[in-house]
């Protein structure tokens, strides 16, 4: 596929690039006997596939952020639990599916109008329960010290917040998925306000700076969930500037989002090179992806179809990268599908812990396959969105997407449509896009997928939504959408 040709060539020519700046590459050597990683999980929101150079980008700048990629390995088909933020969080915390935690969307899973809904979507939950064992919680008991540094948004503390769910220190984090304000004073009840004007990208990257300081000579789990790139768009002038008059790259143009985009991977090179000055980095474990996908109207995601809020790939699919100098090969790309409830289980593998007894996890251990680079066996993914999410202002349509589901198997994907009970199939390595629905042309594959998820629907107890919804109205549903129709047609 010539996107993925285009990723390998990218990657490998970032690795001869960079080959002398980044240091041990060709080292081997292991820790000592007994010796932990330490974990640095740097999570952006909402940042797109293809908004970071190494993914094709030639209108963002993300020079940090690539030569990570060109240090370890990345995945081209890794992926959130699910096409928005506090779903996704709670998965990677947990190592669980969705259907366990009970949380699938941001706040109400009945969003936009009761007129335009046919169903009763299931009910959904806005806080992590503790009952639930984070992969804070299992490190903590393995000897590390751990900080979330950014956004939370799965409760508010005391109760609900990252140190009631096993982590030593909180910055910044709460129920608000998103920054009031990305320059100082920020309204965040948890983060101190700075002088006046200072960036909330910079801050945080100073108070995850000054943690790995502080516990550089012990195991430490770094839980860096940047606020950025969600909305406000708000970025420091003198980046901005930089992207004014830059062409436009097949639809991303928006000058502002890549100044926010080059100050997250500023910090993503201040943690670098922090780890470089404590002589850290063999030492550490780098993990960076993205929540969800970019938002449409504000980010293209092109060639993937889609956006932040919808099952396609350009929902859910997202730039994930490993790095672990002397440990895992510099410069690997791998087409092995992954998602976010594989880091809890993997994190384990690599640091020598055990869960609690009975515990168990819907991810797999990666460790094999970053460490060695043998690929574990084909298995399938999951998704479950039960819920309502309002359109963005490019999509001709009511609705970002309506209650679904929705399931990958090697090459293939199906997506099951809970209003009108329609599925649609594609193959994913012809048809990146998913441009071409093959559930009439491949009925067998089609029913095989159906059948794994139905499946997978049971075993975890997923509500299904199947109540109508009273309030539904055909005829103003439908006035709707041709009204939205229209207004796309006439901005287009």
């Amino acid at each position: 596929m010539i996107m993925k040709r285009f990723t390998f060539l990218n990657v490998l020519l970032l690795y001869l690039f960079f080959f002398h700046t980044l240091p041990g590459l060709c080292s081997q050597s292991p820790l000592p006997s007994g010796a932990k990683p330490n974990i640095i999980f740097i999570l952006a929101d909402d940042l797109g596939w293809r908004d970071v150079g190494y993914m094709g980008s030639k209108y963002y700048e993300t020079p940090a952020i690539d030569k990570l990629a060109a240090s370890g390995m990345i995945f081209t088909d890794g992926y959130a639990n699910a096409p928005n933020c506090a779903p996704t969080r709670a998965a990677l915390l947990t190592g669980l599916y969705g259907p366990r935690t009970g949380i699938y969307t941001v706040n109400s899973s009945a969003r936009g109008k009761a007129l335009y809904r046919r169903l009763v979507p299931v009910k959904n939950k806005t806080v992590l329960d503790t009952s639930f064992i984070t992969i804070a919680e299992i490190l903590k008991k393995s000897g590390y010290v751990s900080a979330s540094v950014g956004k939370w948004h799965l409760g508010d503390p005391p109760d609900f917040g990252p140190v009631a769910q096993g982590f030593d220190v909180n910055v910044a984090g709460w129920h608000l998925g998103h920054p009031r304000s990305y320059f100082s004073p920020y309204q965040n009840p948890y983060l101190p306000d700075g002088p006046e004007g200072e960036y909330l990208t910079d801050r945080l990257t100073e108070e995850a700076v000054t943690f790995i300081e502080k516990n550089k000579d012990k195991p430490f789990f770094l839980y860096f969930p940047h606020y950025a790139v969600h909305t406000p768009l708000q970025a420091k002038e003198s980046l901005t500037d930089v992207f004014r008059n830059r062409t436009p790259d097949d639809g991303q143009k928006n000058a502002v989002y890549a100044a926010m985009i080059r100050s997250l991977d500023e910090s993503v090179d201040r943690i670098l090179h922090k780890l470089d000055e404590l002589d850290l980095r063999e030492k550490t474990l780098v993990i960076f992806m993205s929540d969800n996908g970019g938002v449409l109207g504000v980010t293209s995601n092109t060639p993937l179809r889609g956006g932040k809020g919808m099952l396609y790939e350009g929902g859910i699919r997202e730039p994930f990268i490993f790095s672990w100098p002397g440990k895992i090969r510099p410069g690997t790309v791998s087409h092995y599908p992954i998602i976010g409830t594989d880091m809890f289980p993997t994190l384990l593998a690599l640091t020598g812990s055990q869960p609690f007894p009975g515990e168990f996890f819907d991810g797999i251990n990666l460790s094999k396959l970053l460490l060695k680079g043998k690929n574990p066996r084909k298995r399938p993914l999951f998704w479950h969105f039960p819920a309502y999410l309002e359109r963005t202002r490019s999509i001709p349509d009511i609705w970002r997407t309506t209650p679904a589901s929705a399931v990958r198997f090697g090459d293939w994907k199906l997506i099951r449509f809970y209003e009108t009970g329609k599925t649609e199939l594609y193959n994913l390595v012809r048809d990146i896009g998913e441009k071409n629905d093959l559930s009439l042309q491949y009925p067998r594959k089609k029913k095989k997928l159906e059948r794994m998820l139905d499946k997978w629907i049971t075993g975890t107890h997923a509500p299904v939504p199947t109540q109508k919804n009273p309030a539904f109205d055909e005829k103003a549903y439908q006035q709707k959408l041709q009204q939205i129709k229209q207004q796309v047609h006439e901005k287009d």
